[in-house]
């Protein structure tokens, strides 16, 4: 009796987890996508800030979290950390070096995030990188065998038919898109379609390797930040080299910068654990709770979006179909494992 409580805890436990994550990342990813966007779209004297160097600088402070995470689970103490650092990173290299395809699509996939916010409005960026959701579940059915029962692939198709609701464009804002020229349009919307494969890709890629193995998260994160760093500067070098060396690689760094920076970094932490307590597909529905959250700070703060009627259609759509992932008509205390 006292097992059967114990492991009804742990449920409880990890449950608690699954959701206290997933709100945490929705939180991130709002805040990231609002924030980057307005940081590139200001309008200030001097050099803006490169975005290469940005997603270097996130991936170091990502690095520096994970190395302190493991420092606390190694219960502070300074030997026990470097033992593990040795044992797993460098006495592995061939589970190291695994890491070096996700670490080089997730680099490409933040630059192209950058690329995608400068050359797209907040909301046509948001609708189309949802994509992600369906890449992330063919890629999830195809290397991760994984099923997904009648009720998922209905809520995903309810899940894209929201999120093309909510962000269906209105008249009002025709003026201010006719401002971007269709190159940049193009530009952006191309960002956005190559990053929603190599999210989808990558995402469950880490999610096997994090199965398949021991390894704890952060480590894993440390794995991913060290060939993220390497990819982000030969980024830097080949394509903001010029300007690094004429104005410095922190040019035009300034509070808001740093805010993206730190919730970019904050990003990957957030999602490891959202892997780890959930699953990918799971990630892409807080994600499209966010996009809802977005429309209305954009509404409400920023004050450059009116909401129609369409969008409450496909506010309603997508959380009915975050619930409809969840559900489970059959009991879920099988214990067969393909």
């Amino acid at each position: 009796m006292k097992h059967s409580t114990k492991e009804s805890d742990s449920q409880a436990m990890s449950t608690n987890l699954k959701y206290l994550s997933l709100g945490i990342l929705v939180f991130q990813t709002t805040s990231l996508v609002l924030t980057m966007r307005y940081s590139r779209t200001l309008k200030e004297e001097g050099p803006r800030y490169l975005s290469s160097t940005a997603v270097v600088i996130a991936e170091l402070l990502k690095i520096m979290a994970c190395i302190l995470l493991v420092y606390k689970d190694s219960k502070c103490n300074l030997r026990a950390l470097n033992r593990v650092l040795h044992d797993e990173i460098l006495n592995k290299p061939m589970e190291t070096l695994k890491l070096a395809i996700p670490s080089g699509i997730y680099t490409l996939q933040n630059n192209l995030l950058y690329v995608a916010l400068s050359n797209l409005d907040a909301a046509t960026y948001q609708v189309t990188y949802q994509l992600k959701i369906l890449t992330t579940a063919l890629f999830s059915v195809s290397m991760l065998s994984k099923k997904l029962g009648v009720y998922q692939w209905l809520s995903l198709v309810i899940l894209m038919a929201g999120v093309a609701f909510v962000q269906w464009p209105s008249d009002s804002p025709a003026a201010a898109t006719k401002e971007l020229s269709a190159g940049s349009q193009f530009v952006g919307l191309m960002a956005v379609l190559i990053a929603c494969f190599s999210s989808g890709f990558a995402g469950v890629y880490f999610e096997k390797i994090l199965k398949e193995t021991k390894q704890s998260v952060w480590i894993r994160n440390i794995q991913l930040g060290f060939f993220g760093s390497i990819f982000g500067l030969m980024g830097v070098y080949i394509y903001d080299g010029e300007p690094v060396s004429k104005n410095g690689f922190f040019q035009g760094y300034n509070k808001l910068t740093w805010i993206v920076v730190v919730l970019q970094a904050l990003g990957g932490l957030v999602i490891a654990a959202v892997i780890k307590y959930a699953d990918n597909i799971l990630k892409g529905f807080a994600t499209s709770l966010s996009i809802i959250l977005s429309t209305l700070i954009s509404y409400f703060w920023l004050q450059d979006f009116v909401p129609t009627s369409v969008f409450f259609l496909g506010a309603v759509l997508v959380i009915a179909a975050t619930f409809l992932y969840g559900y489970d008509p059959k009991p879920t205390s099988n214990p067969i494992k393909a």
